[in-house]
Protein backbone atom coordinates (compact mmCIF):
# COMPACT_ATOMS: atom_id res chain seq x y z
CA UNK A 1 0.00 0.00 0.00
CA UNK A 2 0.66 3.32 -0.66
CA UNK A 3 0.87 5.95 2.47
CA UNK A 4 0.99 9.90 2.47
CA UNK A 5 2.48 11.58 5.77
CA UNK A 6 1.85 15.57 6.25
CA UNK A 7 4.10 17.69 7.65
CA UNK A 8 7.97 18.07 7.80
CA UNK A 9 8.85 18.13 11.53
CA UNK A 10 10.37 15.13 14.14
CA UNK A 11 6.88 13.86 14.57
CA UNK A 12 6.51 12.87 10.82
CA UNK A 13 9.81 11.50 10.51
CA UNK A 14 9.20 9.20 13.83
CA UNK A 15 5.71 8.45 12.13
CA UNK A 16 7.26 7.54 8.46
CA UNK A 17 10.42 5.75 10.32
CA UNK A 18 8.04 3.42 12.16
CA UNK A 19 5.48 2.93 9.31
CA UNK A 20 8.69 2.21 6.83
CA UNK A 21 8.89 -1.54 9.14
CA UNK A 22 5.35 -2.55 8.67
CA UNK A 23 4.99 -5.55 5.80
CA UNK A 24 2.19 -3.67 4.38
CA UNK A 25 3.87 -0.45 2.91
CA UNK A 26 5.14 -0.47 -0.84
CA UNK A 27 6.03 3.07 -0.53
CA UNK A 28 5.97 6.80 1.72
CA UNK A 29 5.20 9.88 0.53
CA UNK A 30 6.09 13.02 2.22
CA UNK A 31 5.08 16.30 2.34
CA UNK A 32 7.20 18.30 2.69
CA UNK A 33 9.19 16.16 4.39
CA UNK A 34 13.06 16.70 5.61
CA UNK A 35 16.55 16.04 5.19
CA UNK A 36 15.62 13.14 7.39
CA UNK A 37 12.96 11.70 5.38
CA UNK A 38 14.41 12.19 1.96
CA UNK A 39 16.44 9.02 2.58
CA UNK A 40 13.75 7.11 2.66
CA UNK A 41 10.88 8.35 1.48
CA UNK A 42 9.60 10.33 -1.35
CA UNK A 43 9.48 14.03 -0.43
CA UNK A 44 6.70 15.65 -2.31
CA UNK A 45 6.78 19.72 -3.02
CA UNK A 46 2.97 20.37 -1.37
CA UNK A 47 2.77 22.43 1.53
CA UNK A 48 0.77 21.00 4.59
CA UNK A 49 -2.10 23.52 4.42
CA UNK A 50 -2.55 23.32 0.56
CA UNK A 51 -5.22 20.69 1.27
CA UNK A 52 -6.58 20.86 -2.60
CA UNK A 53 -3.06 19.87 -3.94
CA UNK A 54 -3.31 17.01 -1.52
CA UNK A 55 -6.58 15.70 -2.78
CA UNK A 56 -5.22 15.87 -6.08
CA UNK A 57 -2.01 14.02 -5.26
CA UNK A 58 -3.65 11.07 -3.25
CA UNK A 59 -6.25 10.50 -5.93
CA UNK A 60 -3.77 11.08 -9.15
CA UNK A 61 -1.67 8.21 -6.85
CA UNK A 62 -4.19 6.32 -5.44
CA UNK A 63 -2.81 6.76 -1.98
CA UNK A 64 -4.00 4.26 0.60
CA UNK A 65 -3.99 6.08 3.93
CA UNK A 66 -2.96 9.83 4.56
CA UNK A 67 -1.34 10.23 7.96
CA UNK A 68 -1.93 13.86 9.70
CA UNK A 69 1.06 14.79 11.58
CA UNK A 70 0.49 18.77 12.41
CA UNK A 71 -2.29 21.20 13.81
CA UNK A 72 -3.37 23.49 10.83
CA UNK A 73 -4.41 21.26 7.78
CA UNK A 74 -6.90 19.31 11.02
CA UNK A 75 -8.44 22.95 11.97
CA UNK A 76 -8.73 23.93 8.44
CA UNK A 77 -10.82 20.63 7.63
CA UNK A 78 -8.82 18.71 5.80
CA UNK A 79 -10.03 15.22 6.94
CA UNK A 80 -13.27 16.53 5.96
CA UNK A 81 -12.14 17.02 2.32
CA UNK A 82 -10.07 13.88 2.00
CA UNK A 83 -13.21 11.88 3.33
CA UNK A 84 -15.66 13.78 0.57
CA UNK A 85 -13.53 12.16 -1.51
CA UNK A 86 -13.13 8.56 -0.60
CA UNK A 87 -9.98 9.24 0.35
CA UNK A 88 -9.30 7.12 3.59
CA UNK A 89 -7.37 9.85 6.14
CA UNK A 90 -6.32 9.21 9.84
CA UNK A 91 -7.13 12.75 12.01
CA UNK A 92 -9.98 14.49 13.62
CA UNK A 93 -12.77 15.87 11.55
CA UNK A 94 -12.58 19.99 11.47
CA UNK A 95 -15.73 19.97 14.68
CA UNK A 96 -12.92 18.09 16.81
CA UNK A 97 -10.34 19.62 15.93
CA UNK A 98 -11.29 22.66 17.64
CA UNK A 99 -10.25 21.25 20.52
CA UNK A 100 -6.83 22.09 19.65
CA UNK A 101 -8.04 25.25 17.25
CA UNK A 102 -9.59 27.05 20.55
CA UNK A 103 -8.64 27.15 24.20
CA UNK A 104 -11.69 28.39 25.12
CA UNK A 105 -14.01 25.50 23.45
CA UNK A 106 -11.39 23.34 24.74
CA UNK A 107 -11.90 24.69 28.67
CA UNK A 108 -15.59 25.10 28.57
CA UNK A 109 -15.80 21.50 27.60
CA UNK A 110 -14.49 20.03 30.47
CA UNK A 111 -16.42 22.39 32.55
CA UNK A 112 -19.47 21.17 31.15
CA UNK A 113 -18.75 17.67 32.09
CA UNK A 114 -16.71 17.94 35.05
CA UNK A 115 -13.39 17.11 33.96
CA UNK A 116 -10.95 18.13 36.76
CA UNK A 117 -8.87 21.32 34.87
CA UNK A 118 -7.69 24.64 35.95
CA UNK A 119 -9.99 27.49 37.06
CA UNK A 120 -10.24 29.78 34.36
CA UNK A 121 -11.99 33.25 32.59
CA UNK A 122 -11.99 33.81 29.11
CA UNK A 123 -12.41 37.67 27.36
CA UNK A 124 -12.16 39.16 24.28
CA UNK A 125 -11.86 42.46 25.94
CA UNK A 126 -8.51 43.68 26.50
CA UNK A 127 -10.12 46.05 29.75
CA UNK A 128 -12.22 43.20 31.16
CA UNK A 129 -9.14 41.15 31.19
CA UNK A 130 -7.06 43.32 33.01
CA UNK A 131 -9.73 43.99 35.67
CA UNK A 132 -9.98 40.45 35.93
CA UNK A 133 -6.28 40.24 37.16
CA UNK A 134 -7.24 40.56 40.43
CA UNK A 135 -9.29 37.77 40.57
CA UNK A 136 -6.58 35.25 40.42
CA UNK A 137 -3.29 35.29 42.47
CA UNK A 138 0.34 34.60 41.45
CA UNK A 139 1.75 33.06 39.39
CA UNK A 140 -1.54 33.02 37.05
CA UNK A 141 -1.12 31.49 33.15
CA UNK A 142 -2.74 33.34 30.35
CA UNK A 143 -3.30 31.82 27.30
CA UNK A 144 -3.96 32.80 24.09
CA UNK A 145 -6.92 31.22 22.12
CA UNK A 146 -5.25 29.79 18.99
CA UNK A 147 -2.44 27.75 17.33
CA UNK A 148 0.05 30.31 18.12
CA UNK A 149 2.83 27.87 17.26
CA UNK A 150 2.31 26.11 20.26
CA UNK A 151 3.57 29.61 21.86
CA UNK A 152 0.41 31.55 22.85
CA UNK A 153 1.02 30.26 26.81
CA UNK A 154 2.92 32.52 29.01
CA UNK A 155 3.31 32.30 32.46
CA UNK A 156 3.49 35.34 34.74
CA UNK A 157 4.87 35.43 37.94
CA UNK A 158 3.41 38.93 38.93
CA UNK A 159 1.16 41.61 37.81
CA UNK A 160 3.45 43.59 35.72
CA UNK A 161 4.31 40.56 33.33
CA UNK A 162 0.49 40.10 33.69
CA UNK A 163 -0.39 43.26 31.92
CA UNK A 164 2.23 43.11 29.64
CA UNK A 165 1.27 40.09 28.59
CA UNK A 166 -2.31 41.23 27.96
CA UNK A 167 -0.72 44.43 25.89
CA UNK A 168 1.16 41.95 23.65
CA UNK A 169 -2.05 40.13 23.17
CA UNK A 170 -4.42 42.34 22.78
CA UNK A 171 -2.75 45.98 21.66
CA UNK A 172 0.39 44.77 19.89
CA UNK A 173 -1.29 41.96 18.50
CA UNK A 174 1.72 39.63 18.72
CA UNK A 175 -1.02 36.60 17.95
CA UNK A 176 -3.02 38.32 15.21
CA UNK A 177 -5.97 37.04 14.82
CA UNK A 178 -5.80 33.83 17.08
CA UNK A 179 -5.15 36.35 20.32
CA UNK A 180 -8.36 38.07 19.69
CA UNK A 181 -9.84 35.89 22.34
CA UNK A 182 -7.78 35.10 25.87
CA UNK A 183 -7.89 32.29 28.52
CA UNK A 184 -6.87 33.32 31.94
CA UNK A 185 -6.62 30.65 34.46
CA UNK A 186 -4.88 29.36 37.56
CA UNK A 187 -1.71 27.95 37.60
CA UNK A 188 -1.06 24.28 38.54
CA UNK A 189 1.32 23.15 40.49
CA UNK A 190 2.54 19.71 40.43
CA UNK A 191 4.19 16.96 37.72
CA UNK A 192 3.65 17.59 34.05
CA UNK A 193 2.77 14.34 31.56
CA UNK A 194 1.21 13.53 28.66
CA UNK A 195 -0.77 11.04 27.42
CA UNK A 196 -1.48 10.45 23.45
CA UNK A 197 -4.87 8.61 22.87
CA UNK A 198 -5.78 6.55 19.74
CA UNK A 199 -9.36 7.51 19.71
CA UNK A 200 -11.82 5.44 17.35
CA UNK A 201 -15.60 6.62 17.29
CA UNK A 202 -15.82 8.68 20.54
CA UNK A 203 -13.64 5.53 22.14
CA UNK A 204 -9.95 6.54 23.74
CA UNK A 205 -7.18 3.72 23.94
CA UNK A 206 -4.21 5.42 25.68
CA UNK A 207 -0.79 4.92 24.42
CA UNK A 208 2.37 4.83 27.04
CA UNK A 209 2.95 7.60 29.47
CA UNK A 210 5.16 10.46 28.21
CA UNK A 211 6.61 13.52 30.06
CA UNK A 212 7.26 16.51 28.19
CA UNK A 213 10.00 19.25 29.02
CA UNK A 214 8.74 22.30 27.42
CA UNK A 215 10.62 24.93 29.11
CA UNK A 216 14.20 26.10 27.11
CA UNK A 217 16.53 26.10 29.98
CA UNK A 218 17.95 23.43 32.53
CA UNK A 219 16.02 23.43 35.82
CA UNK A 220 12.73 24.04 34.04
CA UNK A 221 13.47 27.44 33.23
CA UNK A 222 12.42 30.20 30.78
CA UNK A 223 10.14 31.02 28.04
CA UNK A 224 7.73 28.13 26.58
CA UNK A 225 8.80 26.01 23.64
CA UNK A 226 7.40 23.35 21.40
CA UNK A 227 9.11 20.83 23.60
CA UNK A 228 13.19 20.20 24.05
CA UNK A 229 12.90 16.55 25.46
CA UNK A 230 10.59 13.97 26.65
CA UNK A 231 10.95 10.64 27.82
CA UNK A 232 8.56 7.44 27.99
CA UNK A 233 7.37 5.75 30.35
CA UNK A 234 6.53 8.27 33.13
CA UNK A 235 5.32 6.25 35.85
CA UNK A 236 1.94 6.94 37.38
CA UNK A 237 0.78 5.54 41.04
CA UNK A 238 -2.15 3.79 41.41
CA UNK A 239 -4.30 6.26 42.30
CA UNK A 240 -3.19 8.42 39.56
CA UNK A 241 -3.52 5.74 36.99
CA UNK A 242 -7.31 5.30 38.58
CA UNK A 243 -8.23 8.57 38.38
CA UNK A 244 -6.70 8.88 34.73
CA UNK A 245 -9.12 6.33 33.73
CA UNK A 246 -12.39 8.40 34.81
CA UNK A 247 -10.96 11.11 32.81
CA UNK A 248 -10.78 9.40 30.03
CA UNK A 249 -14.07 7.85 30.63
CA UNK A 250 -15.82 11.40 31.48
CA UNK A 251 -13.86 12.71 27.82
CA UNK A 252 -15.58 9.53 25.95
CA UNK A 253 -18.88 10.27 28.03
CA UNK A 254 -18.97 14.20 26.76
CA UNK A 255 -17.61 13.02 23.37
CA UNK A 256 -20.90 10.96 23.01
CA UNK A 257 -23.27 13.50 24.65
CA UNK A 258 -22.04 16.20 22.15
CA UNK A 259 -22.64 14.13 19.19
CA UNK A 260 -19.09 14.31 18.10
CA UNK A 261 -17.70 11.63 15.80
CA UNK A 262 -14.15 11.60 17.20
CA UNK A 263 -11.58 9.49 15.14
CA UNK A 264 -8.28 10.18 15.33
CA UNK A 265 -5.28 10.78 17.89
CA UNK A 266 -6.20 12.99 21.41
CA UNK A 267 -3.30 14.24 22.94
CA UNK A 268 -4.04 15.48 26.71
CA UNK A 269 -1.95 17.09 28.75
CA UNK A 270 -1.92 16.84 32.53
CA UNK A 271 -0.58 18.14 35.76
CA UNK A 272 -0.46 15.77 38.58
CA UNK A 273 -0.05 16.67 42.13
CA UNK A 274 -0.71 14.69 44.59
CA UNK A 275 -2.44 11.74 42.93
CA UNK A 276 -5.20 14.34 41.51
CA UNK A 277 -4.54 14.78 37.58
CA UNK A 278 -5.90 17.69 35.82
CA UNK A 279 -6.12 18.50 32.45
CA UNK A 280 -3.69 21.41 31.13
CA UNK A 281 -4.67 20.96 27.05
CA UNK A 282 -6.42 19.07 24.43
CA UNK A 283 -4.26 19.26 21.14
CA UNK A 284 -5.73 16.57 18.26
CA UNK A 285 -2.80 15.27 16.40
CA UNK A 286 0.27 12.87 17.64
CA UNK A 287 2.39 15.11 20.37
CA UNK A 288 5.73 16.28 19.08
CA UNK A 289 8.49 15.50 20.54
CA UNK A 290 6.56 13.06 22.22
CA UNK A 291 5.94 10.43 19.14
CA UNK A 292 9.51 10.16 18.97
CA UNK A 293 9.87 8.93 22.19
CA UNK A 294 7.05 6.64 21.68
CA UNK A 295 7.65 5.13 18.38
CA UNK A 296 10.41 3.42 19.38
CA UNK A 297 9.09 1.73 22.06
CA UNK A 298 5.95 0.82 19.63
CA UNK A 299 6.02 -2.95 19.23
CA UNK A 300 2.99 -3.29 17.29
CA UNK A 301 2.20 -2.44 13.62
CA UNK A 302 1.46 1.23 13.50
CA UNK A 303 -0.29 0.83 10.21
CA UNK A 304 -2.35 -2.40 11.75
CA UNK A 305 -3.42 0.08 14.72
CA UNK A 306 -4.34 3.15 12.74
CA UNK A 307 -6.42 1.16 10.40
CA UNK A 308 -8.26 -0.93 13.43
CA UNK A 309 -8.82 2.66 14.95
CA UNK A 310 -10.74 3.89 11.61
CA UNK A 311 -12.72 0.73 10.85
CA UNK A 312 -14.00 0.72 14.61
CA UNK A 313 -12.05 -3.16 15.35
CA UNK A 314 -9.31 -1.48 17.32
CA UNK A 315 -9.11 -3.48 20.95
CA UNK A 316 -6.71 -2.74 23.82
CA UNK A 317 -4.56 -5.88 23.24
CA UNK A 318 -3.77 -4.55 19.76
CA UNK A 319 -1.10 -2.27 21.27
CA UNK A 320 1.95 -3.46 22.09
CA UNK A 321 5.31 -1.61 24.04
CA UNK A 322 8.24 -3.14 24.81
CA UNK A 323 10.07 -2.53 27.91
CA UNK A 324 12.46 -0.01 27.48
CA UNK A 325 13.17 3.42 28.52
CA UNK A 326 13.21 5.80 25.91
CA UNK A 327 14.40 9.12 26.04
CA UNK A 328 14.69 11.91 23.45
CA UNK A 329 16.88 15.25 23.71
CA UNK A 330 15.94 18.13 21.14
CA UNK A 331 19.15 19.92 19.89
CA UNK A 332 17.86 23.54 18.70
CA UNK A 333 19.74 26.81 17.25
CA UNK A 334 20.37 29.23 19.72
CA UNK A 335 18.07 31.76 20.45
CA UNK A 336 14.83 29.50 20.07
CA UNK A 337 11.96 29.83 21.01
CA UNK A 338 12.71 33.63 19.96
CA UNK A 339 14.76 34.61 17.34
CA UNK A 340 17.22 32.43 15.60
CA UNK A 341 19.53 31.90 12.69
CA UNK A 342 19.03 29.11 9.92
CA UNK A 343 20.95 27.15 7.47
CA UNK A 344 24.21 26.26 9.18
CA UNK A 345 25.57 23.16 8.12
CA UNK A 346 25.22 20.03 10.20
CA UNK A 347 27.76 16.97 10.25
CA UNK A 348 28.81 14.27 12.55
CA UNK A 349 25.90 12.39 11.61
CA UNK A 350 27.54 8.90 10.95
CA UNK A 351 29.82 9.34 14.19
CA UNK A 352 25.95 8.42 16.06
CA UNK A 353 25.93 4.45 16.33
CA UNK A 354 23.80 4.00 19.25
CA UNK A 355 20.59 6.47 19.15
CA UNK A 356 17.92 7.35 16.52
CA UNK A 357 18.17 10.99 14.75
CA UNK A 358 14.66 12.33 13.86
CA UNK A 359 15.10 15.21 11.74
CA UNK A 360 12.63 18.42 13.25
CA UNK A 361 13.99 21.12 11.32
CA UNK A 362 16.53 20.64 8.13
CA UNK A 363 16.78 20.60 4.88
CA UNK A 364 19.08 20.07 1.86
CA UNK A 365 20.89 22.16 0.05
CA UNK A 366 23.90 22.14 -2.50
CA UNK A 367 24.29 18.01 -1.27
CA UNK A 368 24.33 19.53 2.12
CA UNK A 369 22.20 19.27 5.44
CA UNK A 370 20.96 22.64 6.96
CA UNK A 371 19.33 23.88 9.80
CA UNK A 372 15.67 25.30 8.87
CA UNK A 373 13.89 25.79 12.76
CA UNK A 374 14.05 26.43 15.89
CA UNK A 375 14.33 22.73 16.57
CA UNK A 376 17.06 21.25 14.56
CA UNK A 377 17.33 17.16 15.94
CA UNK A 378 15.68 14.96 17.96
CA UNK A 379 18.15 12.75 19.57
CA UNK A 380 16.56 9.17 20.99
CA UNK A 381 18.24 6.66 23.01
CA UNK A 382 16.14 3.07 23.91
CA UNK A 383 18.00 1.25 26.98
CA UNK A 384 16.82 -1.00 29.76
CA UNK A 385 16.89 1.51 32.12
CA UNK A 386 16.74 6.25 32.38
CA UNK A 387 20.36 5.87 33.65
CA UNK A 388 21.70 4.11 30.86
CA UNK A 389 19.01 6.28 27.66
CA UNK A 390 20.72 9.48 29.41
CA UNK A 391 24.51 8.15 29.18
CA UNK A 392 23.70 7.13 25.36
CA UNK A 393 21.55 10.07 23.81
CA UNK A 394 23.62 12.85 26.04
CA UNK A 395 26.97 11.24 24.39
CA UNK A 396 25.47 11.36 20.92
CA UNK A 397 24.47 14.68 21.38
CA UNK A 398 27.90 15.93 21.38
CA UNK A 399 28.71 14.41 18.10
CA UNK A 400 26.48 16.14 16.08
CA UNK A 401 28.06 19.86 15.31
CA UNK A 402 26.57 22.65 13.58
CA UNK A 403 26.81 26.16 14.80
CA UNK A 404 25.01 27.54 17.75
CA UNK A 405 23.92 24.65 18.73
CA UNK A 406 22.19 24.23 22.07
CA UNK A 407 20.33 21.59 24.07
CA UNK A 408 19.11 21.10 27.90
CA UNK A 409 21.26 19.04 29.86
CA UNK A 410 19.20 17.63 32.48
CA UNK A 411 16.41 15.76 30.49
CA UNK A 412 14.76 12.45 32.46
CA UNK A 413 16.44 13.55 35.81
CA UNK A 414 13.11 15.44 36.36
Amino acid sequence: MKVLIIGNGGREHALAWKISKSKKVDQIFMAKGNAGTDSFCKNIDIDPTDIKALVDFSKKEKIDLTIVGPEDPLCMGIVDEFEKNNLKIFGPNKECAKFEKSKKFTKNFLEKYEIPTAKYKSFDDFDKAKKSLKEFSYPLVIKADGLCLGKGVIICEDEKKALDTLDDIFVKKIFGDEGKTVVIEEFLKGEEASLLCLVSNNKLFPLETCKDHKQIYDGNKGPNTGGVGTYSPSKFSKKTEENIEKILKQIEDGFNDSKFSYNGILFIGFMIDKDLPKVLEFNVRFGDPETETLMPRLESDLVEIIEKTLDNTLKKEDIKWSDDFSLCVILVSEGYPLKYEKEKEIKGFDQVKDSLIFHNGTKIKNGKILTDGGRVLTINACAKDSETARKIAYKDCEKIEYENKYYRKDIGLN
